[in-house]
């Protein structure tokens, strides 16, 4: 079942142009449907099936309201059923399933998503945290700050900031290069607190967790690149001291477009530097910046 999987993820990636975040979600989501197949729950009253050409409308019925009854998400369920229906259609093609399982599939409503932005203020406190205290010398501690340091400042996805590579760096000019989605490259400039921390770590730390000079800008403790969750687990233990909840990966990506808002930046200035296609994906920080402006009115 995994062999067939990889198959149809291979032709996302290579004749639809899935970006590997999608590839690595839908890998998940298609895994953790041939798991269930394999060994259904006792409640659903299914049999287990093996391989895929047994698959039929009532174990795929059964598995989607399985998901709708989890605590996902509607986004989540949208996504894992998107997978599915999609991956339908591939075995239908190959001729594993006599006809389109999923044609007849519904999609789940999604909420509406609004980003959440911190206050200035706790993003001040955040920054703050990697070098407070006896630990803020450590070669990690100078890193985290550079990392929170640029990401604030440029707005980018926590995807491109690990992506870095110090070639993306033009520190005398005061900018970053990143990767986008679909290959769109685009430069950002850095504010003088980033460019600050990021001379600060490659003079002072890098060498220290990297064992050699090229490769990834911002490393782990072993030297290899970091990922998106390896910084996920470091943005939560410092939200944590500084006392910010619920927050993501992306909070400081929003909280980026929401200041620039407010601080009278345009909005087509603010979606090219988010690297935002359509303008209407930037609108809803408009919002986000009004209603922080009223509530900065009304304190």
């Amino acid at each position: 079942m995994e062999e067939t999987i990889e198959r149809f993820l291979e032709a996302l990636a290579t004749g639809r142009g899935f970006s590997q975040n999608t590839i690595a979600a839908y890998r998940n989501d298609l895994a953790q449907f041939a798991a269930y197949l394999r060994n259904p729950p006792a409640e659903d009253q299914q049999t287990g099936i093996t391989e895929w050409s047994e698959l039929s409308d009532g174990p795929l019925g059964t598995y989607l309201l399985h998901l709708r009854s989890r605590d996902y998400a509607s986004s989540t369920v949208a996504r894992k059923t998107a997978a599915i229906k999609s991956f339908c259609g591939f075995l239908q093609r190959e001729g594993i399933v006599s006809h389109d399982l999923g044609a007849r599939v519904s999609s789940p409503r999604v909420d509406k998503y609004v980003p959440r932005a911190i206050t200035p203020d706790e993003v001040h406190r955040l920054l703050a945290q990697p070098t407070l205290g006896a630990q803020g010398a450590r070669p990690e501690n100078i890193r985290d700050r550079a990392m929170l340091e640029v990401l604030y400042c440029s707005g980018m996805r926590v995807s491109e900031l690990v992506a870095l590579d110090p070639a993306d760096l033009d520190l005398n000019a005061g900018t970053v290069r990143c990767n986008g989605k679909a290959g769109r490259t685009r430069t950002l400039p850095l504010a003088a607190s980033a460019i600050d921390a990021v001379q600060v770590y490659l003079s002072d730390a890098r060498s220290r967790l990297a064992h050699e000079q090229d490769g990834p800008l911002f490393v782990n403790h072993r030297g290899g690149r970091l990922t998106r969750q390896g910084f996920w687990l470091i943005l939560k233990s410092y939200a944590q001291k500084a006392e910010i909840d619920d927050i993501t990966p992306h909070t400081l990506r929003h909280s980026f477009a929401t200041h620039q808002l407010s601080d009278g930046a345009e909005l087509r200035d603010v979606q090219q530097l988010l690297g935002h296609v359509s303008i209407s994906t930037t609108q809803i920080y408009r919002q986000l910046a009004a209603n922080a402006q009223s509530h900065g009115s009304a304190d």
